[in-house]
């Protein structure tokens, strides 16, 4: 299976980072995980919703761009739909069965995603009602990804 993650920004915190690069190390059995950043367009400190808007557009651009494709596109959103860690193994294992081995997902930058990136998506994905930064989602959709194979394959899960 072939992962990618197109993300919006940097990460700046040594401590994701070295999260990220174990959970990338640990999925090298299962998948090709693939990671693109792209620039995070710069803002005043309080953007107006038009500012909010035209970044999000060229953002949104740069996202589709780097999309492949045939890839099955998932973007992060918090009015997406929630699943269980069992519930994303299944869906991993229900898109193979069905021939779809090439998963994209995307994580928008610190205002979200265009209007015309989500509509792009096949699904679109909530980890909690809660907010989190994009940098923290990356460590955790990698953790997951690596959780959602573990449970496919029927292999224990400790840390």
């Amino acid at each position: 299976m072939k992962i990618t993650i197109i993300t919006v920004g940097k990460i700046k915190e040594k401590y994701l980072t070295a999260g990220i690069q174990e959970f990338q190390k640990r999925l090298t059995p299962f998948c090709k995980l693939d990671i693109i950043e792209l620039v995070e367009e710069r803002m005043p400190d309080a953007p107006s919703a038009a500012e909010k808007t035209q970044a999000l557009t060229r953002e949104g651009e740069r996202i589709l761009k780097a999309v492949r494709p045939g890839t099955y596109l998932i973007v992060l959103d918090v009015a997406g739909q929630a699943l269980s860690s069992e519930q994303l193994a299944a869906k991993f294992e229900n898109l193979a069965l069905t021939g779809q081995s090439d998963l994209t997902f995307v994580i928008g930058g610190a205002f979200g995603l265009s209007a015309e990136v989500v509509s792009a998506a096949k699904e679109r994905l909530s980890f909690s009602k809660m907010t989190f930064t994009h940098q923290m989602i990356r460590l955790l959709l990698v953790e997951q990804i690596y959780r959602a194979f573990k449970i496919w394959r029927g292999e224990p899960y400790h840390l």
